[in-house]
């Protein structure tokens, strides 16, 4: 096997004797032959395998011929959008173009379009008309059904649909990836490969489905909010490989979508495996002179410990793509990839991140889903503790111990999520003190996400109170070793469940600790989250009781805004938010105020972080848009009310009622996809964390 870059011309196909791939991967991304990067696994697991791949990465989609310069694939073309959703790659949570992408050669913008999955299919089938294309990565395992869209504040169809494509590989993908490449080998039409796990398939008639679940119909997910609502849940309680059900979605008299259960969890020697593979663990060199691929810098030095989540929250599409079941690579596969790192050239002493989706995760939740499978309608963490779960760091523990003793080794950071409430429920404070004393740097981050348990509960979190006995340890521990660190809390504004109220009340609990977030999210609506249901439908899918939901850009601005009160930028939007929550008493010289009155504004002093909201607003414009707002409730409460056949619940939700990606993405850039943790994604279906805020709440 040729230690170098896959071809991305026919040149590179040439120097190893191809006249012909097997598969062309055309993604979104520059081509990165990383393990954190979704298409350089599938394609080099193909090739372990004895397939020929090649990439074409950023296709130019307004040329057709841009697809064509590696000729005519023997088996078919393999599609994926990226790391990220193009949608949360592209625009911020206000719908605003963002000006870099860190997927991209120097950073740059435009590279490739929105949907790109789309988009890339249908330029393949002008020009191909027959050739097999099979989709995967973030952007098509979340949207592999009857889906709400937030871009176009739109139900949307099942990308496969859309796309025009024959097969989508969801989740993970390395299992999928390789049973399609066979059948497809052997001669099997693409049309007949409907019997793998861990993917979805179009058909004309249900006489070959069996032993499926009908799900509402597209025309009656379009027309009721509560079908969409029940449909999504039927859809979430069938994730888990051991029990997840074969779904079926109807479009036409003549036009189903079937979902199969999914693919089986990587064991611990097949997971070795693929992370054994002869990555190039960089950028093409095609990209040096543009500047190379930022995502890759903090990516470069970090090691995979684990992939998959039991946190279970309910805006991280984590569970729909990697699954609740935890499986990680052996302490010798991380060893050797350490032993191969800390002898590069760039590297500096520094180990940049050890773990995944959540860094103190090494294990399943429970001996019984190693053979059964996450149970159903039970979270492992919310909303307490399960009594079956295995807490225990050890085998972590272990591991971070062995890395710090590698030669070249000045400090191994811990940067993924730590799961403060797993953490504090360990009886054994060993890896509490060993974190503060060897694994930070003067700060640690985790997200709390919220200080009320009603927003809490809406998110999948734990009380509040179990975030204040962990910062109470947290103190105690660096006392005890002599230090001086910090917590940085993540906040979420505008999430389901919370009203004006709840956000003064944060403002309040931020107050009196004497701190204002340098960053905030405002709740990022992307596809296949239980909080994106609630955003979409005003219902909680797991009970069909009404949730209120912040919608409109100026409400959330002031729910933004009053998180980080003391920035005289959003002095303005603070004053609207407590006169609406009748909450005046904030205003003034007491030391419990938040602002002083506007007659002293010129005297008022707030440390701006460089975040800023929309701006100040001049007052009648404030009085006009708070009209606005209380008549949309108004009308909002109306329409609940002439429809409570339909949602079944009581409607006219008050401000203190309940409610709970991004695309974790996972993955290390500044972005809280409460996606992709949203972050960051794999595939054709692998995802792995690129750390972005989105992907790595915890």
């Amino acid at each position: 096997m040729i230690r170098d870059f896959l071809p991305i011309s026919k040149a590179d196909m040439e120097k190893r004797g191809w006249e012909q791939c097997d598969f062309i991967y055309i993604t979104g991304d520059a081509y990165v032959d990383h393990h954190s990067f979704g298409p350089a696994i599938i394609s080099r697991v193909l090739e372990s395998h004895g397939f020929k791949v090649g990439i074409i990465p950023q296709p130019d989609w307004k040329d057709v011929n841009s697809i064509k310069i590696l000729g005519t694939p023997r088996l078919g073309f393999l599609v994926s959008g990226g790391n990220m959703d193009t949608m949360v790659n592209h625009y911020t949570v206000a719908k605003k173009r963002r000006q870099q992408d860190a997927y991209s050669p120097g950073g740059v913008m435009g590279k490739r379009p929105d949907r790109a999955t789309i988009v890339y299919c249908n330029l393949i089938r002008k020009a191909y008309k027959s050739s097999p294309i099979i989709i995967g990565g973030i952007e098509a395992s979340l949207r592999r059904l009857g889906h709400y869209d937030y871009w176009s504040d739109s139900v949307k169809r099942s990308i496969l649909l859309d796309s025009q494509a024959d097969i989508i590989s969801y989740g993970m993908g390395e299992h999928s990836i390789v049973e399609i490449a066979e059948a497809l080998d052997s001669g099997l039409d693409v049309k007949d490969i409907t019997f793998i796990d861990g993917t979805v398939y179009k058909t004309k008639d249900l006489s070959s489905v069996y032993d499926a679940v009908t799900l509402p119909s597209f025309d009656d997910i379009l027309k009721s909010k509560k079908e969409f609502a029940q449909s999504f849940f039927i859809q979430y309680s069938n994730t888990d490989p051991y029990s997840g059900r074969r779904l079926v979605e109807k479009y036409k008299e003549n036009e189903y979508v079937v979902q199969n259960p999914p693919s089986k969890p990587l064991t611990q020697t097949e997971m070795d495996r693929v992370y054994s593979l002869p990555f190039m663990r960089d950028y093409h060199p095609s990209y040096i002179e543009q500047g190379g691929i930022p995502a890759i810098e903090e990516l470069k030095f970090s090691l995979t410990s684990n992939r998959g989540c039991f946190g279970g929250c309910s805006f991280c599409a984590l569970t729909f793509h990697q699954g609740r079941i935890i499986q990680t690579r052996s302490h010798e596969s991380i060893l050797a990839e350490a032993n191969h790192l800390i002898w590069d050239k760039d590297f500096k002493g520094y180990i940049n991140d050890v773990g995944g989706p959540t860094a103190n995760f090494r294990h399943t939740a429970c001996a019984k889903q190693n053979t059964k499978g996450a149970c159903v309608n039970k979270q492992c963490l919310y909303p307490k503790p399960c009594n079956n779960l295995k807490i225990d760091h050890s085998d972590y523990l272990g591991l971070l111990k062995k890395l710090r003793e590698l030669p070249n080794v000045k400090k191994v950071f811990i940067r993924s999520g730590i799961r403060f409430d797993y953490l504090i429920n360990d009886s054994d404070d060993t890896f509490m003190k060993e974190l503060c004393e060897h694994h930070i740097s003067g700060q640690l981050k985790v997200a709390p996400e919220h200080i009320s348990d009603r927003v809490l509960d809406m998110m999948g979190k734990p009380k509040n109170s179990v975030y204040e006995e962990f910062i109470r340890k947290y103190k105690r521990t660096n006392e005890k070793i002599g230090k001086n660190q910090f917590v940085v809390p993540y906040l979420m504004s505008s999430h389901p469940g919370s009203t004006i109220k709840e956000a003064v009340a944060l403002a309040e609990y931020l107050r009196d600790l004497g701190y204002m977030p340098e960053q905030v999210q405002d709740f990022y609506p992307t596809p296949s989250t239980i909080s994106t249901c609630m955003y979409y439908t005003g219902l909680d899918p797991r009970t069909l009781q009404a949730v209120y939901t912040p919608k409109s850009p100026h409400e959330k601005a002031m729910q933004r805004a009053l998180i980080q009160y003391r920035n005289p930028k959003n002095y303005e939007l603070v004053v609207e938010a407590l006169n609406l929550a009748n909450r005046t008493d904030l205003i003034g010289f007491d030391k419990n105020c938040l602002i002083r009155p506007k007659h002293s504004v010129n005297h008022y002093k707030g440390k701006s972080d460089g975040r800023t909201n929309s701006g100040s607003r001049n007052s009648s414009k404030n009085s006009q848009n708070t009209k606005q707002m209380k008549n949309s409730r108004q009308d909002n409460a109306k329409s609940n009310n002439s429809k409570k056949s339909d949602a079944g619940v009581k409607t006219g939700v008050k401000a203190g009622m309940k409610s709970n990606v991004g695309l974790k993405s996972n993955t290390k850039v500044n972005n809280r996809n409460t996606s992709d943790r949203n972050k960051g994604g794999k595939s054709i279906s692998v995802t792995r964390t690129v750390k972005n805020r989105s992907s790595k709440r915890k």
